[in-house]
């Protein structure tokens, strides 16, 4: 019952919310937050549970491979967290900044079939499965981005389902190869009947095929012109949502494929997937060296960071696995405090553009600190919760051979320390432009709306650091899923129920 709670919930909150969303649109809001809440429990008290082994749940009391199956190991355990935690962040960011337009329109209908969608990919043990959570996501994130109706939402809209709709076709059309040759699409299955495929060219192809299907949702290089393009267009707290949670789902299929499905295929691929992470890092800190728009300048570092955690997944080491989980929760605190600076600001000045703001570190010293430690952070310094990441992967890279990868990873780490001193410099050190200051004055936010917005960030900026002072069960933890994921035999053996 516990492994179908994840899903459950956010759609029955979803529902909940749709039925009063017309009538009584502030009502959603309670709901909302009651929601995430419930959905917080439940996936704590999943966490705990999946301590003591892998938990597996049947639909409909059909076993596998005929039924669908729910699995939660030491990774998927993490990931539904890392989504409750953010749902219920979100959730307050929501009731403070989320106007009445939208939430008659059903914003919090889509948010919780979002969460449901994120949930359902984490935990689903069928690769068809998999397609359709990945459907129901880009469904409700496209229906978020143009929530508002704004042409520029739809531009943003517009780019990011085509390229996502084509990483679907994509997608099925694996599934259907893969099908064809196997007979099931259950996943522990699925790692026993791959590798009695007789043709190696099939099973190539196959997980090529997924490598670029599952490239395109995290936005990996030459594949993430969708992110930058639309990232920016909705409300902040979409925004927010959308940089925390779907990327890392690309990046979670894409290890489930790499370590479960085709572990073997994966270590031919390993160089060009090697140089797909650095060039992924590379175009994204460039991208963002040369923004100065805010969201923009933050939306293209996601790229960059997506970068770092396939660094992990080609190696595809214990080290290298550990270190990409490790990054990938890092990644998901700071980046979403950094998202909820950008907004505060925005809601500030009336603008994300870096030229027409200034003076923060002035006239908002602790909005200042509040930005410092998730970019620190980001850049990967001493002692802050990025440098445990990078330092992990480093030392994976060199272990591995990697050096190549670990030199880009180093130079990409100075280019985002600049990156994040131009922000620095341009909305906090600098004196705001005189002429933009007289026209549009700071706009006074309420005391509900200040901490609606800043406590987001807060609770992030502050588990960031908690992940820097306590790094040490963090890697333990991340050890432990990593060892999962590179002995799958526990893994099948739950879901098929034979004896390891």
């Amino acid at each position: 019952m516990l492994l179908f709670l994840p899903i459950v919930i956010p759609l029955a909150a979803g529902a909940l919310c749709a039925a009063a969303a017309t009538a009584w649109p502030r009502t959603t809001r309670w709901i909302g937050l009651a929601g995430t809440i419930a959905l917080l429990a439940a996936v704590i008290a999943l966490a705990v549970e999946v301590q003591g082994g892998i938990q597996v749940a049947h639909t409909g009391a059909w076993p596998a491979p005929y039924g669908i199956s729910l699995v939660a190991d030491g990774l998927s355990a993490i990931m539904v967290l890392m989504t409750g935690i953010t749902a219920l962040l979100m959730a307050i960011f929501s009731n403070a900044t989320m106007d009445t337009r939208r939430l008659k329109d059903g914003y919090y209908f889509l948010f919780f079939v979002l969460l449901a969608g994120v949930n359902g990919a984490f935990l689903t043990g069928d690769l068809f499965n998999l397609y359709v959570w990945f459907e129901v996501l880009l469904i409700a994130s496209f229906v978020l981005i143009v929530l508002g109706g704004t042409r520029r939402q739809f531009g943003g809209a517009v780019k990011y389902v085509t390229m996502n709709l084509v990483g679907s076709v994509v997608f099925l059309s694996a599934v259907g190869i893969i099908y064809g040759n196997t007979g099931t699409l259950n996943m522990a299955h699925l790692a026993t009947r791959i590798p009695e495929i007789e043709s190696g060219s099939v099973r190539q192809a196959s997980y090529g095929l997924l490598l670029v299907a599952f490239g395109i949702k995290a936005g990996v290089f030459p594949l993430f012109s969708w992110l930058p393009a639309s990232y920016h267009t909705p409300p902040h707290v979409v925004t927010t949502l959308f940089s925390a949670l779907l990327t890392k789902v690309g990046v979670y299929a894409l290890i489930r494929a790499s370590t479960l499905l085709f572990p073997a295929e994966h270590a031919q691929f390993q160089p060009f997937v090697l140089v797909v992470a650095s060039l992924t890092m590379v175009a994204g800190v460039l991208g963002a060296v040369a923004q100065y728009n805010l969201r923009k300048l933050l939306s293209f570092h996601i790229v960059s960071q997506i970068g770092y955690l396939i660094f992990g997944v080609a190696l595809a080491t214990a080290g290298s696995l550990a270190a990409s989980i490790c990054f990938m929760v890092h990644v998901m605190a700071a980046k979403g405090a950094l998202f909820v600076s950008g907004a505060f600001m925005h809601y500030l000045r009336g603008t994300s553009d870096l030229k027409q703001l200034g003076s923060f570190a002035a006239t908002r010293p602790a909005f200042a600190l509040l930005f410092a430690v998730p970019a620190l952070s980001l850049a990967g310094l001493p002692p802050f919760s990025g440098f445990v990441g990078k330092y992990a992967l480093v030392k994976a890279g060199l272990e591995g051979g990697a050096y190549i990868t670990v030199f880009v990873s180093l130079a990409v780490s100075i280019l985002t320390l600049y990156s994040m001193t131009k922000i620095w410099n341009e909305a906090f050190w600098k004196a705001a432009p005189r002429e933009v200051h007289a026209h549009v004055p700071e706009r006074q936010l309420s005391r509900v709306q200040t901490w609606g917005i800043l406590a987001p960030g807060v609770v992030l900026a502050a588990f960031s650091v908690l992940l820097s002072v306590a790094a040490a069960p963090l890697l333990a933890v991340s050890t432990a899923a990593a060892a999962e994921l590179l002995d799958p035999q526990a893994y099948i053996s739950a879901v098929l129920g034979v004896a390891p």
